[in-house]
Formats: C-alpha cells, sequence, structure tokens
C-alpha cells in the first residue's frame, strides 16, 4: 500500500494505476482510498476538497457521453523569445506535451449538457500551470469564433496561473484578443459561461474568466488577480481568512454561485434550458378576471391600515413569491463592482408559463434575524447595482424582466451616501426606462421612495391590494410637516398611497386582490396576462409605448 501527499491528478479505474492505492487529501490530510474518491468524482468524501481534475476527468464529468468534438488540436505553442531560464522554454513545451498530450494548455471543442449543444474551452492546469501565451489565447479566441458561428453558449473552465511569463508581451496581450471576443458574443447576446476552478489568477481573471454573465465556481477554489503571496510581500499585511477563495468572492459580490461538482452539470442543464429558445404559451385572458381596475371595487380602507398591513412580516418575501409563482428559479448573485452582494435585493432567473424571466426584487424577511441580515429590505448602493446588472441581463437576452417592490426606501447610511446611493438609484430609474424587453412591476408590500421606484419604471405597475406606494414614509412626512412622527396616520392620509387612490389617479394599471389564504396563483395570473398583453411589441414599440406611458405622469399639466 503506498500513500502520498500529492493530490492526485488520475482517475485508477480510467488511467491505470494500483488498485490499493491512497491519497492523503490536501483539505483534511485524511487517507482516502482511491477508488472511493475516483467514485466520489474526486472530493474527498471526509471535507469536501475539491481535488484537481484532467481536462479529461472534466470532459466526463460535464457532457454528455461520446458528444465532445474537438477542434484546434494542432495549434501548437511555441518559443516566441527562445526564453530561457533554468531551462529552455522550448524544453518546457516539450515536456508538457509529453506529460498532458496536448499541444497547448486549452483544449476546445463542441458538445452538450443534457442534450443542449455548447462550446467549450477548457484550461489543462498541467501544461505549463495552465498559463496563457499565444497558443492558449489563439484557442480561446478559436472557441468564441465557434460559438458566435453557431450561435451557442460558450463554457470557459479555467485552472490557470496567469499569463505566461515565457512569452513576454505577446501573452499580455492574450488579454485584450480574448476579451474582444466575448464582447462579440456580449454584443450578439450569446450566454458566456465562466467556471472557475482551484486556482485561477492572473491574466486570466483579468480578462476571459471574469467576464461570463453567469460566473461560477467550485467550493474551495482560489481565484484572485495577483497571489497571496505576492500581496502579503507588497502591503506587508495579514489577510483575510478564507481570502480568495470561492466564498470569499460570493460574499464579496464577484461570482453568482459555488457550485459543488457533483451539481454542476445539473446546475449548467438548467442555465442551458432557460436560455434555450422557447415560446410563451397563449395569453391566458385572465386580465380582466384577476386585475381589479376599478377603484369602487376595493374593499375601504384606511391609509394607515393599509400601510400597518404592507407592513406586516408574515407578508410573502420576494423569495416566496418566486417560489410560488415560477417553475424554476436560479438565484444569481453579486454586483461585479466590489461592492458586494447585496442580501436587501434578490434577482436571478426564473420559467414562467414556458418564457424565461429575469426577476428581481427587495428583500425582507419572516424574523427579527433574518429582517436584520436583510437590513429590513433597505438596498444599499450596491444593491441597485446589482439590480442593474440583471436589467442589462434582461436586455442581452431578450428575456422580459418581473421586479417586485416591497422596501421602507433605500438604506439612508452615511457608507450609502458615501458610495453614491442617489446615482445607484437614478442609473436603475433610467435603464428601466429604456430597456428593450417588456417589464412588469407588482409592488408587494411597502412601495418608499425613489428605492422603490428604482424597480418599478417599466410597462406596467401592479399593486397588491394591501401595499402601498409614497414618495415618502408617513412616519417621515410628518416628522417633516408636524415636527415629529406622532401625526404618522394623519400624514399616511394625506400622500394619496393607497391602491384606491393610486388607482384612481392612474398611477397603477391594477391592483391584485388578496383574498384567501395565499395569494400566490392571483399574483401569477396577473404578471402572466401582463407579459402576454406586451407580448407582440418589439423593442422600439415597448420604448415608444413605455416613454408616452411615464410621460403622461404630468399632474394634468399636459406633458409637450
Amino acid at each position: 500500500m503506498t500513500v502520498t501527499d500529492r493530490p492526485t491528478r488520475r482517475w485508477i479505474s480510467r488511467f491505470g494505476g494500483n488498485d490499493d492505492s491512497w491519497v492523503r487529501c490536501g483539505g483534511c490530510h485524511h487517507s482516502i482510498y482511491q477508488r472511493r474518491l475516483e467514485r466520489n468524482t474526486m472530493v474527498c468524501p471526509e471535507c469536501g476538497h475539491h481535488f484537481r481534475l484532467t481536462v479529461r476527468q472534466r470532459l466526463d464529468t460535464l457532457l454528455d457521453p461520446g458528444s465532445f468534438a474537438r477542434f484546434g488540436a494542432d495549434v501548437a505553442a511555441h518559443d516566441v523569445l527562445r526564453f530561457h531560464d533554468t531551462k529552455p522554454y522550448s524544453q518546457r513545451l516539450a515536456e508538457s506535451r509529453r506529460r498532458t498530450g496536448n499541444q497547448a494548455a486549452v483544449v476546445c471543442g463542441t458538445g452538450a449538457i443534457e442534450d443542449h449543444p455548447v462550446v467549450v474551452a477548457i484550461l489543462d492546469f498541467g501544461f505549463l500551470g495552465g498559463s496563457i501565451g499565444t497558443a492558449g489565447g489563439e484557442l480561446i479566441c478559436m472557441a468564441a469564433r465557434e460559438a458566435l458561428r453557431r450561435r451557442l453558449p460558450l463554457l470557459i473552465l479555467a485552472a490557470s496561473g496567469g499569463a505566461r511569463m515565457q512569452e513576454g508581451v505577446l501573452s499580455l496581450m492574450q488579454l485584450a484578443r480574448t476579451s474582444q471576443e466575448l464582447a462579440r458574443l456580449h454584443e450578439a447576446g450569446i450566454l458566456v459561461i465562466n467556471i472557475n476552478t482551484d486556482p485561477t489568477y492572473g491574466g486570466s481573471t483579468a480578462s476571459f474568466a471574469s467576464l461570463g454573465d453567469l460566473i461560477i465556481a467550485e467550493p474551495g477554489a482560489r481565484i484572485g488577480f495577483a497571489g497571496p503571496a505576492v500581496i502579503s510581500q507588497t502591503i506587508h499585511q495579514a489577510l483575510p481568512a478564507s481570502f480568495q477563495t470561492a466564498e470569499y468572492l460570493h460574499r464579496n459580490g464577484q461570482i453568482d454561485m459555488v457550485v459543488p461538482r457533483e451539481a454542476l452539470r445539473p446546475t449548467l442543464g438548467r442555465l442551458l434550458r432557460m436560455h434555450a429558445t422557447s415560446v410563451p404559451v397563449p395569453a391566458t385572458g385572465q386580465s380582466d378576471t384577476v386585475l381589479i381596475t376599478d377603484a369602487a371595487r376595493l374593499s375601504h380602507r384606511t391609509a394607515s391600515d393599509v400601510v400597518a398591513r404592507a407592513r406586516d412580516t408574515a407578508r410573502p418575501t420576494t423569495l416566496d413569491h418566486c417560489a410560488g409563482m415560477l417553475e424554476d428559479f436560479v438565484e444569481l448573485h453579486g454586483d461585479r463592482l466590489g461592492g458586494g452582494d447585496d442580501p436587501a435585493i434578490v434577482g436571478g432567473l426564473g420559467r414562467l408559463a414556458d418564457r424565461t424571466v429575469v426577476v428581481i426584487g427587495h428583500q425582507k424577511g419572516h424574523d427579527i434575524a433574518e429582517l436584520t441580515r436583510r437590513n429590513f429590505g433597505m438596498p444599499q448602493p450596491w444593491g441597485y447595482h446589482k439590480a442593474l446588472r440583471l436589467m442589462e441581463y434582461a436586455a442581452r437576452f431578450g428575456f422580459p424582466l418581473v421586479t417586485l417592490v416591497d422596501t421602507p426606501g433605500a438604506y439612508p447610511g452615511v457608507e450609502a451616501e458615501q458610495r453614491g446611493q442617489s446615482y445607484a438609484i437614478a442609473r436603475c430609474i433610467q435603464r428601466m426606462t429604456t430597456l428593450p424587453v417588456p417589464v412588469v412591476t407588482v409592488v408587494t408590500g411597502e412601495g418608499g421612495s425613489g428605492g422603490a421606484l428604482a424597480l418599478a419604471a417599466g410597462d406596467r405597475l401592479l399593486i397588491m391590494e394591501n401595499a402601498y406606494l409614497s414618495v415618502i414614509s408617513p412616519e417621515g412626512c410628518s416628522t417633516i410637516l408636524f415636527g415629529d412622527a406622532s401625526s404618522a396616520a394623519r400624514a399616511a392620509g394625506l400622500l394619496g398611497l393607497t391602491p384606491a387612490d393610486l388607482l384612481a389617479a392612474r398611477l397603477v394599471d391594477g391592483v391584485i386582490p388578496e383574498t384567501g389564504e395565499s395569494t400566490g396563483p392571483t399574483l401569477r395570473a396577473a404578471v402572466i396576462a401582463a407579459l402576454d398583453d406586451l407580448a407582440g411589441l418589439g423593442p422600439a414599440e415597448l420604448r415608444d409605448a413605455r416613454y408616452r406611458r411615464i410621460a403622461a405622469f404630468d399632474g394634468g399639466l399636459g406633458t409637450r
């Protein structure tokens, strides 16, 4: 029996070895029987540490059997500078070719995942640490061009130390070459998914490994620009715990999700299905029966009663509505700008009546722990940056946008002001007015001021029967007008914030009744009907109609 301290990169049954071989885990340091590790897709059964895989193992775990068709196998790395350190670069290349059987650090081809065709580019860490030189850059560019030519999603699986020093500035220029090709895919509305594995650093993260529409990472993967040793040596500071791990980046808004290896293929299958072409179901004809469009039909409630009901912590949250309204939902995370992943705004992709939609909403909670964690549904600027990112996602892929509003207002703290709260809200409002896709908003609870309008400037504005929309909170209005918050009930009655007030003023398009124990089916039917009503309009028609709708909120002055 043998024990090795180095994580294995081979599956014994497929690549040879002794039946009694053992491997010591780099995470928990337990010795694991090789066969057991293989059955667990090279993930430690004790601690979940993900061992590094070869290109062939990656293909076997992700693609449908027999679907991979390679291209670009003849593209070879070469010694453009005649570089020589402790040994000639040409010798290093020859050794990597013998060890991996590949001519470069990238393997490209077409394949399928759960019957959905894709183009894949996989970086081979076994070939000079997956570093990117001219050959690797060319292969990624080839994969992007093939994805554009065939209009197929592109999957880039990265494991790389960065740009290859032995090819000098030509390696650096691969960042521009690959970024340029991915920009063409973004412009064409073709899905790009990054799957970043351990490790992904340097030039790869400063280009193709960070530019996907979706960024997924394996648990524990180390991902960053500069390596931790370089950082600590340069700044002479202790680095945070779990620094540059996938989980750290997820918390800080840099990646969408951390997905264990056994869940990666089904997760990709779900995402690819959501991006596949679909035909919406015929109009349901439910809009007349579901929505209340006559204020006289609404039950009379005082404004203060409506506000109290809207604030009830037992009301469904955005995530509750997503679970009840959508056939499938994949939450996406992060603003990508360094702010973080604001839990007061949630969003992602969902399936609604055979159409993929992007959903964005404020998120509160049902108990004090969740309310506190989500800042009582009051977003920071980076929450609105996340919302804007998802709006752009909807625009790029032509997905309808559904927004659910439930917030007392945007967070008014010092840091929020320092980080540009006003600009973040303004950008969301402005972009919503110009989106080339249908936009349906439902105020499901509180609709406080600009923090609410940031998600509510679309084609259809609906409101739940026990929700409100206001220019300011009743307490804030009372404080400004009457000196303190004790006259909040009086202020609420003056603000015209109830569904009846809003409907009578034609500020909302309809009220969704709240009868029975569950409003989920009614909300779902109302949103479907609104999307059906907008489905026949093209981008220019949508923008033009939206412009006229919003321009009409002139208080009777006659917008010119």
